[in-house]
């Protein structure tokens, strides 16, 4: 199942079902469940495989899970549906065709066809290729699938691509270790009219070619994915996209920005990841009206609280030193036996801190432990 998908499997959605039901009543029992009702040992494995990776996929793809097919690398770098049919509405506003090259399961194919673009997805691989075909047929939608070299592929007037950021079980953080490799890619998108291409949210600035638009996209406040827009393609410097409950979220500016410095407030911001990593913080900061508390700090300090999908807000409590020793009594007479530790700045161990503190009480609290004006400080907050 990880290298192929049975002819027998496609064939028998009956069995697709039988798997699920086994797995979902009988847990690791369930291969003993189908091996008992004549099923050959090979195809209830395959079967029982697609059950497991479907019942994954959800957190990505919702109910649509459950008609497509998965591997377990391919789930793994797959574009969460939301995401790819946004990425698919912005291609399909400007461009009717795309090639949609290093297409993996098809996930992006899928979405570009729904979107009403014409469809070419390649891969490198047959057996992967197998797949892409396998979920545009379960999904009824018309997408021509090949297999070939991403590098050599005539490409349509847009194109998509997603390299394989993952090699030997290990994931790939130097895009010159993608495949194919990030510079090379980026050469072959530059000729057409419109294009994208998907990266590891901890891509580097430093990757970003000039003139490209570099997009950070979160997903309830985890990051997922970076996204280079080129050509015709490229809007604003840098985006950060936040889906939250449903809703898509906007944030852009020209990532070289910087807020300005001063004290700690009644209020205290963390922005989101995809913020952070655009380099948009000081865009935030200005439409909070807050600053930063450290010029190096991630954190934003305002004196009303303004409600922003863009951050996480926390009413501050106390301001104290970042000591142990004196943290201690400070928190016991607050009868804080639960708190969460968060760190910016200080290369503290959040979990070897807890241990010093020996906490004890009913109360529950927040304790930021940051920089402020080069020093280190202990913010103790309530979520706002």
């Amino acid at each position: 199942m990880e290298t192929s998908l049975p002819d027998a499997l496609l064939a028998d959605p009956g069995l697709q079902t039988r798997a699920a039901e086994a797995l979902e009543r009988d847990g690791d029992r369930a291969p003993l469940t189908l091996r008992k009702a004549g099923i050959d040992p090979s195809l209830a494995a395959a079967a029982l495989t697609l059950a497991d990776l479907r019942r994954h996929a959800r957190t990505k793809f919702g109910d649509l899970a459950d008609r497509l097919y998965f591997t377990r690398a391919g789930l793994e770098q797959a574009t969460r549906w939301p995401v790819a049919e946004r990425r698919a509405t912005r291609f399909a506003a400007a461009v009717t065709d795309v090639t949609d090259l290093c297409c993996g399961l098809g996930t992006e194919a899928l979405a570009f066809a729904q979107a009403g673009l014409t469809v070419e997805a390649v891969d490198m691989s047959g057996a992967t290729a197998g797949y892409a075909e396998a979920n545009a047929a379960a999904l009824g939608l018309p997408i021509r699938v090949t297999v070939g070299d991403a590098l050599e592929t005539p490409l349509a007037e847009s194109a998509f691509a997603d390299p394989a950021r993952r090699s030997g079980g290990t994931r790939n953080f130097n895009p010159a270790d993608y495949s194919p490799p990030l510079d090379p890619l980026l050469a072959r998108l530059r000729t057409a009219r419109f294009a994208a291409v998907k990266l590891g949210p901890g891509i580097k600035h430093d990757w970003i070619p000039e003139g490209a638009e570099a997009e950070w996209v979160s997903v309830d406040r985890d990051v997922v994915e970076a996204c280079l827009w080129l050509g015709e393609a490229a809007q604003v410097p840098r985006r950060a996209s936040l889906l939250r409950s449903g809703r898509w979220h906007e944030l852009t500016g020209t990532g070289g920005e910087r807020a300005e410095v001063g004290d700690v407030a009644d209020y205290l911001y963390e922005p989101d990841g995809a913020v952070i990593r655009a380099g948009l913080v000081a865009e935030l900061a200005e439409d909070l009206n807050a600053h930063m508390g450290s010029e190096d700090i991630a954190y934003l300090y305002g004196d009303q609280l303004t409600e922003t999908p863009f951050a996480r807000a926390w009413k501050v409590e106390e301001v104290w030193p970042l000591h142990p020793k004196k943290l201690k009594p400070l928190l016991a007479e607050r009868g804080i036996g639960r708190l969460t530790i968060k760190q910016r700045g200080t290369g503290i161990d959040p979990a070897a801190l807890r241990k010093q503190l020996k906490l004890k009480g009913p109360n529950e609290a927040t304790l930021l432990a940051t920089r402020l004006a080069g020093d280190h400080a202990a913010i103790l907050c309530s979520e706002a």
